[in-house]
C-alpha cells in the first residue's frame, strides 16, 4: 500500500495537485500530526511528467536466456512462470493483510483461506519505523500459513516510500533484516515468498531503483537464502516512470539463482484498461515474472479499474493480491474487504474480489504442495485494446 500506511505511529499528512500541472503534477505534503491506532488515508502517487499524451519509454527487451544456475529448492522461475518444485505452474489468488499492525489477528489467515485465497501477502515490520516482527513470529506467521494451506509472501513495509516518505528505508536495511530472521524461512522455499521492500521507492530517486533492487537480491542470495525472491516497482509501487518496466531484464539477470518475481501495485495510475494490458503484456511477452501485487477498486489518487486487473489477470495466468483483508483506516476504509476483521461481514469490496467475475473463489488453485493438483506453463498474451474515451 503506498504512501503512509501504518499501524501504531502514523503521520497525518495533506496532499494537493500541482496547480500548474494538475493531476500529474508531484504531491506536497504537510506533516500535521502523529497518531495511534489507524492506517491513514494513502498518498497520491503522480505520473511525473508523464501527461497522457506523451510518448510511452520503449518496451522491454525479451529476455533472450538465463545462464545455468543451481536447481531451486522450492519455487523457480522458468519462461517467466512461477514453478513450485513439482514443476506445477502456480498463479497466486490472495490478498494482502496488516499483520504487522494487528499481530492479535493471525486467525484472519484461515478466514481467508475460507474464502478461497491460495496465498496471503503479509505485512511485516524491520522495526525501522513501526513495532519489529521478530524470529519467532515469522516463525509463527509461516506456521499459521502452512496449517492453512497458503503461500505466504512476506513483506517488510519500512521501505515504503524511500527517498519521499521521512523515515522510510533502504532496501539493503529490508535485506538484512530478512537475513537477521533468515532461521524462521530456512527451508521453508517450498511456501514462502520474499518480497524484500514494499514500494521500495517513491517519487524522488526513484532511478537507483535498479541498482537498489540488484544490490539487495544479491545480499540475500549472498547470505544463503534459496527462496523466490518478489520485488516492488517504485513510484510507490505504481511505475509510472516504468523503471521498472524497462529494467526488470538486467534485475532478472543479476540474480544468481534467476529466482525473481516482479510485482506492481494499481491503484489510481492504472485507470484505463490500456493502460493495465498493455503493462502486463509487456512483460509476458519479455518472459518475465510479474505479479500485481496490491490493487483496489476505488483510491482517492484515481480510480483503478479492478474489473480489468482481475479480468486480464485471469486471462494471462497471472497472480493477483488485493489490499487489504481488513483494518484499513484515515479515510480509506473502503478497502477493507470485511469489516472489523469479521469473516461474516464481506463489504463490497470484500464481495468483488472474492466471489465476482475472475474473483478469488472462482479462479483459485491451491499450491500443489498442499494438494498435489497440476498446471501448465504456456503464456498467453493479450491484444493490445484502445483507451476509453476520456
Amino acid at each position: 500500500m503506498y504512501g503512509e500506511v501504518a499501524r501504531g505511529l502514523t503521520p497525518r499528512v495533506a496532499a494537493r495537485k500541482d496547480s500548474t500541472h494538475p493531476g500529474t503534477g508531484p504531491i506536497h505534503l504537510d506533516p500535521h500530526f502523529w497518531s495511534r491506532h489507524e492506517i491513514p488515508h494513502r498518498l497520491r502517487p503522480t505520473r511525473g511528467h508523464r501527461g497522457r499524451g506523451t510518448p510511452r519509454p520503449p518496451a522491454l527487451l525479451p529476455l533472450l536466456g538465463t545462464p545455468a544456475h543451481a536447481a531451486p529448492t522450492g519455487f523457480r522461475i522458468e519462461n517467466g512462470r512461477l514453478l513450485e518444485a513439482s514443476g506445477n505452474d502456480f498463479v497466486m489468488r490472495g490478498v494482502n493483510h496488516a499483520h504487522t499492525w494487528f499481530p492479535d489477528r493471525v486467525s484472519s489467515l484461515a478466514h481467508i483461506k475460507a474464502k478461497g485465497a491460495n496465498t496471503v501477502r503479509v505485512v511485516l515490520s524491520s522495526g525501522d519505523r513501526w513495532t519489529r516482527n521478530d524470529t519467532a513470529d515469522v516463525a509463527n506467521v509461516v506456521a499459521q500459513c502452512k496449517q492453512n494451506r497458503l503461500i505466504c509472501v512476506l513483506e517488510v513495509h519500512d521501505t515504503t516510500g524511500y527517498g519521499e516518505q521521512s523515515g522510510a528505508v533502504t532496501l539493503s536495511r529490508a535485506a538484512d533484516y530478512w537475513i537477521s530472521v533468515q532461521s524462521a524461512l530456512a527451508g521453508q522455499e517450498d511456501y514462502v515468498i520474499v518480497n524484500i521492500g514494499n514500494e521500495p521507492h517513491g517519487n524522488i530517486g526513484y532511478a537507483n531503483w535498479t541498482a537498489d533492487t540488484k544490490e539487495a537480491i544479491q545480499k540475500l542470495r549472498a547470505a544463503g537464502f534459496d527462496h523466490t525472491i518478489m520485488v516492488d516497482a517504485p513510484n510507490w509501487g505504481q511505475d509510472w516512470a516504468f523503471t521498472m518496466r524497462d529494467n526488470a531484464a538486467s534485475v532478472f539477470a543479476a540474480d544468481p539463482d534467476a529466482n525473481t518475481v516482479f510485482s506492481i501495485h494499481m491503484y489510481g495510475v492504472f485507470d484505463t484498461a490500456a493502460e493495465i494490458t498493455d503493462y502486463l503484456n509487456r512483460f509476458v511477452t519479455a518472459k518475465l515474472p510479474i505479479v500485481v501485487g496490491e490493487f483496489g477498486h476505488d483510491h482517492s489518487d484515481g480510480n483503478p479499474d479492478e474489473d480489468t486487473i482481475l479480468a486480464v489477470a485471469q486471462q494471462l495466468r497471472l497472480g493477483y493480491l488485493g489490499w487489504s483483508w481488513s483494518g484499513n483506516g484515515g479515510g480509506v476504509e473502503y478497502l477493507d474487504m470485511v469489516t472489523n476483521f469479521d469473516p461474516n461481514q464481506l463489504t463490497s469490496w470484500g464481495q468483488r474480489i472474492f466471489n465476482g467475475a475472475n474473483g478469488i473463489a472462482a479462479t483459485a488453485k491451491e499450491a500443489a504442495i498442499y494438494s498435489g493438483g497440476g498446471g501448465d506453463t504456456t503464456p498467453r498474451r493479450l491484444p493490445a485494446l484502445r483507451p476509453r474515451p476520456g
